[in-house]
């Protein structure tokens, strides 16, 4: 892969898994990373473990984003902070963590892409987002319908941005990973009556690591990606092809 040395690329979400194994190949292919979570503790070793930089803001603060991004000259982002809110159906959501969950995942994004944006407009070198979404936009998934409707949203955000902003050669796709079988999933898909069901519908019939969930992030920021703008990719396994 080729193409990181033309600017910062912001990583959000990096005190989580995927963002932080982002923020890792991200580093190890000799791009200048700006990470940024909610966890600073976390956020301080990964800057000591790879060289990063830290940005710490609140995704649900249209001033917090905008103050920590008005002096970046980013070329690059990876939309990767999000919350998960509650397992839940339509007749029993709590509509607060709903609100909650778009909140983070949709409108924090779209707020981050409209910062960050306007740095790369200003700058005329084009640059490229990424938004990690989910395989919860595609496909109807139970108890999802909070976290689904808000990565749903994020595709939208994905598709349009691409549109917007191609005329200044910014490139916007999405990600839409499986489960990654962290501590905070296995507490719902962990659960065999769910996993096991769940894995015996995926072709490839395992849970994707956090590797695999970074790799194509990083194609999808690099050159070789250069003609790629509006697309969704699944990483699931072939899941949602079923």
């Amino acid at each position: 892969m080729s193409g990181f040395d033309k600017g910062p690329i912001l990583v959000t979400g990096a005190s989580g898994g995927i963002g932080a194994a982002t923020v890792r190949l991200l580093c190890n292919a000799g791009a200048d990373v700006i990470a940024s979570g909610r966890d600073t503790s976390v956020l301080a070793k990964l800057a000591t473990e790879t060289g990063c930089k830290t940005r710490p803001f609140d995704l649900e603060s249209e001033d917090s984003i905008r103050n920590a991004l008005h002096d970046l000259e980013l070329w690059g982002v990876v939309n990767c902070g999000g919350f998960g809110g509650e397992i839940a159906s339509p007749m029993d959501t709590d509509i607060d963590v709903f609100d909650k969950v778009i909140s983070i995942n949709a409108r924090g994004a779209l707020l981050v892409t409209k910062y960050a944006s306007q740095s790369m407009i200003r700058l005329k070198k084009g640059g490229a987002i990424v938004n990690v979404s989910s395989q919860a936009s595609l496909v109807a998934l139970k108890g999802h319908i909070s976290y689904g409707s808000s990565k749903a949203a994020l595709d939208n955000i994905t598709r349009v941005s691409a549109m917007e902003l191609g005329q200044y050669q910014i490139r916007v796709n999405s990600v839409n990973p499986t489960v990654v079988m962290t501590e905070m999933s296995a507490f719902y898909w962990g659960r065999p009556e769910i996993g096991d069901t769940f894995l015996s519908q995926m072709p490839l019939g395992r849970w994707a690591t956090e590797d695999e969930i970074a790799a194509p992030i990083a194609f999808l920021l690099s050159d070789g990606a250069s003609m790629i703008t509006g697309v969704t990719l699944p990483i699931d396994g072939g899941f949602t092809a079923c």
